[in-house]
C-alpha cells in the first residue's frame, strides 16, 4: 500500500440516524434510496408541546429528521445516578453510547481501551441545555456548576474520556455544520504527529427529542415542503435533522500489525476557511472550498481526478449547492463522470453530526462496492452538464479498477466558512483465515440483563450465518478480549460457524448449550477468566455490539406539554383525617436531623434513609456534590461544614449527626469558603 506512513485506518464506527438505530439499518436505507425524514400529525406535535398557534401558521412545515429513542440511556453502565442522567443532555447520552459501540465494533473493550486514546468530537446547541441553564429549580437541586457540566457541549469529549478511561487528548470541536469532519481531520493529524495512538472522532446533533417542525421563511435555508433535494432544479432548502456518528481511527501500519478490522483508509485531509472572500458571513465561498479539496488530495499523494465519487455537503439550498458545485467542478476538473451525492436528502441536515453521517455513508459504499442514490431528485441542475461530476440518482455498482483502489472524497462546509475535505479509500484486502480443523472454542457472552443477553446471542448467530462470516477463532478472540465482562453471562462451545450459530440461536431462546467447558463454567459463575492463547495470529473482527436498553430520562423543554395548556393540574384527593391520638411533636434536634438527612439523600440521589449506612464516596459523592451540599447546608440551615467531614470513612448517618451537632455547637466558621477555595485551586 502506498504512503503507509501517512495513512490512517478506520477500524471501527457506530452511528444512529433518522430511521436507523444502527449502521446495518442505515446502509439498507441508503442502498434502497429511502427518505428517512418524518412528517408529523398535528396531534403528535401538540402532544410533544408544540404551540397550537404556530401550527396554524401556513408556513409551518411538520417535518424533521428525527432520532428515535434519543431520550433513552443506559445510565448505570456509565456510572450516572438517575438524577444525573435526567440532567445530562440527551446529546451526551447518545454520544457516550455511540462511542462505546464504536470501540466494540473495532474489537476493543470500551473500559479497557489502549493507552493514549484521544477523543475529538463536537455537538450542536440543544433545547435541553438552554432549558437547563435557565431553570433555577434545577440549579438549586444539583448546583449550577453541575448543571453546566452535565449539559454544556464543551464537555462532550471529557465525559467520554472520563467514563471510558481514555487518557489521550480530549477535545470538543466546534466549526458549526462541518464540526464532525473537522474532528476527523484533527484526529488524523494527532495520530500522524504521534499525539495519540488511537482516536475517537465524530459528532452529535440532538437539538430536541420532541417531535417538531419548523417555520419556512422565503429566502431562508429551510425547505418549504419538508424534503431536501440537493443539486436538483427544484431544490429550495434543507430540513433539520438529528444524528450521531463516531469513528475509531489508528495509524494504518499499527492497525495492520495489531490485527485490527480495517474498514477503510483515510489517505488525506485538509481544512480551510473562506475568510472574507464571500458575500456574507453565513454564505459559502468558492475558492477555499476548492483549496480544501485539492490540498486533501495533495496530502494523499493523489490527483483529484482519481476520485470516483464525492459525498458533498449538499444542503439543497440554491446558493449553497451552486457554490459547492462550482468549487467541486474546479477541483475535480480532470475527472470524467465522477459521481456526486448528499446524504442530507435521506436524513436531513444533521448539523454537527453531518460530516460523520457523510463519511460513514461513504465508507459503507466502499465496503459494499455500491454507490447509494441521492433521493427525491427528478431534475439535476443544468450546471452538471458542463461539470466533470454527475449526480447519482439510482443505486449502482462500484467496481474495482486496474491500478487504483476505490477512492472517494467527502466534503463538509460550516457556517462561518470552515471547509473540510477527506480522501478515503477502500480497505486493503484481508486474507481469509480458515478455522482449525477440529478444535472446539468457547464463545463467551455477557450483558446486563437476560433480554440483552438473548439479543447479543441472536445478533451474533445471524452474523455467523452470513456468507462473509469471520473465522470462529477471530470471533472467539474478539469476544474474549474486546468486550466488557457484564454480570449476566452465557457461553457456547463450537468448532465451526454453523454449529456456533445454531447454539447461539438456542441460547437466545433460553436453552443452554449441553456441551460444557471448565473455563466456560467459571465465566458463567462470574469469575474473571484468563483465556488461553488461540492458535495462529489473533485478529479482531467487527461483531454486533452491545444492545443498549436504557430507561427514558426525557429531556428538559422550553415548551409546556399539551396537557398543561390552559388547564391547571387537578388537585389530589384530600387526606382523610386521622382518628388516632395526635403524635407528640418532634424535638428541634429531630427536626433538624430529618432536614439534614433529606438534603443528603437528595444531593446523592439515594433511595431513602436506609442508604445512609454508606460512606459519602460509597454513595457516589464527589467534590462537586460536596461543594453543592455544603452550600445548601450553609444557605438553608446556616451550618458551615468542613471538607474533612466528607473525606472521613464514616457512614452518612454519622455524618448527618455530626452536622446537626455543628449547628448546635455553632458550626465551623469559614469551612465552606475554605472548601470553595480548595476546589477552585484544584480546577
Amino acid at each position: 500500500m502506498q504512503d503507509l506512513e501517512s495513512a490512517v485506518a478506520v477500524v471501527g464506527m457506530s452511528g444512529r440516524f433518522p430511521g436507523a438505530p444502527d449502521l446495518e439499518a442505515y446502509w439498507a436505507n441508503l442502498r434502497d434510496g429511502v427518505c428517512s425524514l418524518s412528517t408529523f400529525t398535528e396531534k403528535e406535535l401538540l402532544a410533544d408541546g408544540a404551540d397550537a398557534a404556530e401550527l396554524r401558521n401556513p408556513a409551518y412545515v411538520a417535518a424533521q429528521g428525527r432520532l428515535a429513542d434519543a431520550d433513552r440511556f443506559e445510565a448505570d453502565l456509565f456510572g450516572f445516578s438517575r438524577t444525573e442522567a435526567a440532567a445530562l443532555d440527551p446529546q451526551h447520552r447518545v454520544l457516550l453510547e455511540t462511542a462505546w459501540s464504536a470501540l466494540e465494533d473495532a474489537g476493543h473493550a470500551p473500559l479497557n481501551a489502549a493507552s493514549r486514546t484521544g477523543v475529538y468530537v463536537g455537538g450542536s446547541p440543544t433545547e435541553h441545555a438552554l432549558a437547563a441553564g435557565t431553570d433555577p429549580a434545577l440549579a438549586a437541586a444539583i448546583g449550577a456548576l453541575q448543571v453546566r457540566i452535565l449539559t454544556d457541549r464543551e464537555f462532550l469529549a471529557p465525559w467520554i474520556s472520563y467514563r471510558l478511561g481514555l487518557d489521550g487528548p480530549s477535545m470538543t470541536v466546534q466549526t458549526a455544520c462541518s464540526t464532525s469532519l473537522t474532528a476527523v481531520h484533527l484526529a488524523v493529524q494527532a495520530l500522524l504527529l504521534g499525539e495519540c495512538d488511537t482516536a475517537l472522532a465524530g459528532g452529535v446533533a440532538v437539538g430536541s427529542v420532541r417531535k417538531q417542525g419548523y417555520v419556512h421563511y422565503q429566502g431562508g435555508i429551510f425547505s418549504p415542503d419538508g424534503r431536501c433535494r440537493p443539486f436538483d432544479e427544484k431544490a429550495a432548502g434543507t430540513v433539520p435533522g438529528s444524528g450521531v456518528g463516531v469513528l475509531v481511527l489508528r495509524r494504518l501500519e499499527d492497525a495492520l500489525a495489531d490485527g485490527d478490522p480495517v474498514r477503510a483508509v483515510i489517505r488525506g485531509t485538509a481544512v480551510t476557511n473562506d475568510g472574507s472572500g464571500k458575500v456574507g458571513f453565513t454564505a459559502p465561498g468558492v475558492d477555499q472550498q476548492t483549496a480544501a479539496i485539492t490540498e486533501a488530495w495533495a496530502a494523499a499523494g493523489l490527483e483529484p481526478s482519481a476520485a470516483q465519487y464525492v459525498e458533498a455537503h449538499g444542503t439543497g439550498t440554491e446558493l449553497g449547492d451552486r457554490i459547492e458545485l462550482e468549487a467541486a467542478s474546479a477541483a475535480f476538473a480532470g475527472g470524467d463522470g465522477t459521481g456526486i451525492g448528499s446524504v442530507k436528502s435521506n436524513i436531513g441536515h444533521a448539523d454537527a453530526a453531518a460530516g460523520a453521517a457523510a463519511l460513514i455513508k461513504t465508507i459503507l459504499m466502499l465496503e459494499n462496492a455500491t454507490l447509494a442514490p441521492t433521493v427525491d431528485v427528478t431534475s439535476p441542475v443544468t450546471a452538471l452538464r458542463d461539470s466533470p461530476l454527475r449526480l447519482v440518482t439510482a443505486a449502482e455498482e462500484w467496481p474495482d479498477r486496474a491500478g487504483l483502489p476505490r477512492l472517494a472524497g467527502v466534503t463538509s462546509v460550516g457556517i462561518g466558512g470552515t471547509n473540510v475535505h477527506v480522501v478515503v479509500q477502500k480497505a486493503p484486502e484481508r486474507p481469509t483465515r480458515p478455522d482449525p480443523a477440529a478444535h472446539p472454542l468457547v464463545l463467551p457472552l455477557s450483558a446486563r440483563t437476560e433480554p440483552q443477553l438473548a439479543a447479543v446471542a441472536d445478533r451474533l448467530a445471524r452474523r455467523l450465518r452470513d456468507a462473509d462470516a469471520p473465522s470462529l477463532a477471530d470471533v472467539a478472540h474478539t469476544l474474549r478480549t474486546g468486550r466488557v465482562a457484564m454480570p449476566v453471562r452465557g457461553y457456547v462451545v463450537a468448532a465451526e460457524a454453523r454449529e456456533a450459530a445454531d447454539k447461539l440461536a438456542a441460547l437466545a431462546g433460553g436453552r443452554r448449550d449441553t456441551t460444557t467447558d471448565p473455563l466456560g463454567e467459571a465465566w458463567l459463575g462470574g469469575e474473571e477468566v484468563t483465556w488461553p492463547a488461540l492458535d495462529g495470529d489473533a485478529r479482531r473482527v467487527s461483531l454486533p455490539t452491545h444492545p443498549f436498553a436504557g430507561d427514558s430520562y426525557g429531556a428538559l423543554t422550553l415548551r409546556r406539554p399539551a396537557a398543561a395548556e390552559g388547564t391547571a393540574q387537578a388537585p389530589g384527593p384530600p387526606t382523610p383525617a386521622s382518628t388516632s391520638s395526635p403524635s407528640p411533636s418532634p424535638s428541634p434536634e429531630d427536626e433538624l436531623d430529618a432536614v439534614v438527612a433529606e438534603l443528603v439523600i437528595e444531593a446523592l440521589d439515594l433511595n431513602g434513609a436506609a442508604d445512609l449506612q454508606q460512606t459519602y464516596f460509597e454513595a457516589g459523592g464527589d467534590s462537586l456534590t460536596a461543594v453543592h451540599l455544603a452550600g445548601r447546608l450553609r444557605d438553608e440551615l446556616g451550618i458551615d461544614v468542613p471538607i474533612q467531614l466528607f473525606l472521613e470513612p464514616v457512614t452518612l448517618k454519622d455524618m448527618t449527626n455530626r452536622i446537626v451537632e455543628m449547628k448546635q455547637n455553632g458550626g465551623a466558621d469559614g469551612a465552606l469558603d475554605a472548601l470553595l477555595s480548595e476546589f477552585e485551586a484544584e480546577s
